[in-house]
């Protein structure tokens, strides 16, 4: 699915030209390597063949690191393999759309901006849903801990439970003093990885198979692989599966899944609209704004 299939922009606008994929690219290209430097810090143990302590992980990147794996790449490699993904994917659908290639520097600061902007309403619906649940944190950190598989990965996005109903909350023991830079990290992770596994990957695979295969309709096809994925995206936060077995993530809360639920549908319309370098931008800069707001006016107002 891309931009061009639901809207036709103005030719060389803003919208039509930060939409293709190349822009997605150069946009992303930073994040996807501060994910790795990041997780190189917080996590050191996880680019070691003698990993021997936890590791901090986002879940959809192990996904994918699992699959070049079961490929035959080594453990070591799939950390520069993985990136390789996405750049080879945003390559093919830049050569396919054959689109133009150049991009205007000038044009990445307004995609910032516009990434912020769109990761507002999920922080009002996240504060609005996390004030009706009333849940007591230590009991929410309690039955995390318990329920952790061997290695510890954080099942999607950066902030602790006082704001996002987008995070797992690491082990302490795992994150310490990093707490701050071990959500950042990983929801910027989260905000790449999972849209390219839940909205780049899953919604064109489920096109395929209800349109192609089963030769659904096109608005029946669009409104059950966006329902899905929305569905998946929710389901992995607190069910998952990781090394081989099925593992426990977060405690399951009907807000929380609804609250996912509807921001898997929001981040599929903006992918649909906006292409995915806004769409994984739009995620990962809610990642960050939860954190910072977690750590800065819920969580004591400073960072250790």
């Amino acid at each position: 699915m891309s931009r061009s299939q639901l809207f036709n922009f103005m030719q060389d606008s803003y919208l039509d030209r930060t939409s293709r994929p190349v822009y997605a690219l150069v946009f992303l290209l930073p994040l996807i390597i501060f994910y790795e430097i990041g997780t190189m810090i917080i996590s050191p143990e996880a680019f070691t063949s003698l990993a021997s302590g936890p590791e901090v992980r986002v879940v959809s990147f192990v996904w994918v690191q699992d699959l070049l794996e079961y490929l035959g790449f080594s453990s070591r490699a799939t950390w520069i393999i993985v990136p390789l993904v996405v750049v080879v994917i945003l390559l093919a659908m830049q050569m396919t759309s054959r689109a133009r290639w150049y991009v205007r520097l000038k044009d990445f600061f307004p995609m910032i901006i516009e990434c912020v902007l769109l990761a507002i309403p999920l922080i009002m619906l996240s504060l609005m849903v996390n004030r009706s649940i009333s849940e007591d944190k230590s009991q929410y950190l309690s039955a995390n801990l318990c329920n952790r598989s061997s290695v510890t990965v954080l099942a999607a996005d950066a902030a602790p439970e006082a704001l996002s109903d987008e995070a797992e909350v690491a082990d302490p023991a795992v994150v310490g003093d990093k707490g701050l830079l071990v959500n950042i990290v990983t929801g910027i992770g989260a905000g790449i990885y999972e849209e390219l596994v839940f909205r780049l990957i899953l919604i064109c695979l489920l096109m395929i198979f209800f349109q192609d295969l089963l030769h659904v309709s096109n608005g029946s096809s669009v409104l059950l692989s966006v329902v899905i994925s929305a569905i998946l995206f929710s389901a992995h936060h607190h069910f998952y599966f990781i090394d081989g077995r099925f593992a426990v993530a977060e405690f399951f809360s009907p807000g929380k899944f609804f609250f996912r639920f509807l921001a898997g549908i929001y981040f599929s319309f903006i992918f649909a609209v906006r292409g995915f370098g806004i769409t994984a931008g739009t995620h990962a800069a809610y990642d960050i704004i939860a954190a910072f707001m977690n750590a800065f006016l819920f969580d004591g107002g400073a960072m250790e």
